[in-house]
């Protein structure tokens, strides 16, 4: 699946591509290819144009780009990505949002938060095989538990996640990744809740301090359900996303979700104390199409969203699907996949996907600064 190589490569940019997401005009890449201050690029086989690595495009982005950095002092921004049911984009939600971000010139923390590790699979790690339980979020929800003559502890939590952060395929995401072991959190949290004492609902944002100060987003993949886990993700977070495909079943998941994250938050205030405001929340139509059925559906989510719904929808089409077999999502395919699958997938169907993306991690990136970073979305 990740054919021709063992692993998988992020795709490289061409001047003029580059020159967009700065925000110049092309001709003036090549001036400033030769300037000596930036990355100079690589001539492409045929030597026709100039093309610049992820790298080296984050570099141009960030040091001429008028997109503010995050605040000297500020913590990154958390965001879970939340659904109660699968199938319904929020793993590529996730991963796109990230990708996007860095090419906004952001760094990235991924905390995969689901057993089933969809997010760090992605990055193209087989979890069954390459990640250990101890590799994960798993071990800060571990509790010391006392001796026994069959098995011998002395275990100690650890007290930041900075020991499960590794690096990428993509420049400026790092991943905390997932595995089937992880499962074993859901497990021993329901004990620990039990425990007076133990905060079970704030571990993860405990574990978090270093990393908030050394990512400007940190992006939380929760399983599909309002699990302990989830519940974790969701309290250390300033702000929610809900990708909802334009179904019945979809809508009405998404209803129940909200109304049971009410239930637990409200819970938590009254038997504990605990309080949570949150930044923001936003809903995203995903895997849209044109189906009268599909149209009465969103129509339905619009009613029921209003301003919490963003103005933007991500279209169900061919590349999207193209990319999925592949591991891919829409940041890591260019147009030459559809040329060498000869699918019959023209320029326009891709480009409606990667725009409708480019423009939701704009309006989330802009939703931060205003409402976390307290910043201009502009310099």
């Amino acid at each position: 699946m990740l054919e021709p190589h063992p692993r998988k490569v992020p795709p490289s940019f061409t001047g003029a591509q580059v020159a967009r997401m700065v925000g110049i005009e092309p001709k003036q890449m090549t001036y400033l290819a030769k300037r000596g201050d930036l990355p100079a690029g690589t001539h492409s086989v045929n030597g026709s144009r100039r093309m610049f690595s992820l790298a080296e495009t984050r570099e141009y982005v960030r040091k001429l780009s008028n997109i503010p950095s995050r605040p000297e002092g500020a913590d990154a921004a958390c965001i879970s990505v939340v659904n109660f049911k699968g199938g319904s984009t929020k793993t590529s939600t996730a991963f796109n949002l990230a990708q996007g971000l860095t090419l906004r010139g952001r760094s990235v923390l991924i905390c995969d938060l689901d057993a089933q590790a969809s997010s760090t699979t992605l990055t193209g790690l087989i979890p069954p095989a390459e990640v250990l339980p101890e590799q994960t979020a798993a071990p800060i929800f571990y509790r010391p538990r006392p001796a026994s003559d069959v098995e011998p502890t002395g275990f100690t939590p650890p007290v930041t996640l900075e020991y499960a952060v590794q690096s990428t395929y993509w420049d400026g995401i790092d991943l905390i990744p997932a595995a089937p072991g992880l499962y074993d959190a859901e497990i021993l949290l329901p004990i620990s809740s039990q425990n007076p004492d133990i905060q079970w609902w704030d571990i993860l944002n405990q574990a978090l301090p270093p990393l908030r100060k050394k990512y400007d987003y940190i992006i939380f993949d929760t399983a599909p359900a309002l699990s302990y886990l989830a519940v974790n993700a969701v309290m250390a977070s300033d702000g929610m996303i809900m990708p909802i495909p334009p179904e019945t079943l979809d809508f009405a998941s998404s209803v129940a979700f909200w109304n049971m994250l009410a239930e637990t938050i409200q819970g938590l205030s009254e038997r504990k104390g605990y309080k949570k405001d949150f930044a923001f929340m936003r809903v995203l139509l995903s895997k849209v199409d044109k189906t009268f059925a599909s149209s009465m559906v969103a129509d339905w989510i619009r009613a029921t969203y209003g301003q919490y719904l963003l103005p933007v929808e991500i279209p169900k089409n061919q590349a999207g699907s193209l990319g999925a077999l592949k591991f891919g999502t829409a940041f890591d395919m260019d147009r030459t996949i559809f040329r060498d699958a000869k699918v019959g997938i023209g320029a326009e169907t891709y480009s409606k996907l990667r725009e409708a993306f480019e423009q939701f991690v704009e309006m989330i990136d802009a939703t931060v600064m205003s409402s976390v970073w307290k910043v201009s979305a502009i310099k």
